[in-house]
């Protein structure tokens, strides 16, 4: 009886290639992102009306801590375009 497992065997490339071609999707240049978030204005009424109801958190609130994420995300995104 003769054995078919050499049948069943990929080629050597085929695992490289399929990388090559996968990873070619995620490409994204080598000069960064090619479009920039849009950053939301807001009126100074509203960043008033807003830092009021932060500033009565207290300190060890998640809330502020993510606010000031958000807030570095905001000037990446400034700098970004």
């Amino acid at each position: 009886m003769t054995s078919n497992a050499r049948c069943w065997t990929p080629p050597a490339a085929a695992p490289l290639i399929a990388m090559l071609w996968l990873s070619g999707c995620a490409m994204d240049g080598s000069d960064g992102p090619t479009s920039c978030p849009p950053v939301v204005e807001y009126s100074p009424d509203e960043q008033s009306r807003a830092a009021a109801k932060v500033d009565a958190l207290p300190e060890s609130a998640l809330i502020v801590r993510m606010l000031s994420d958000y807030a570095v995300l905001r000037d990446q995104a400034r700098a970004c375009g």
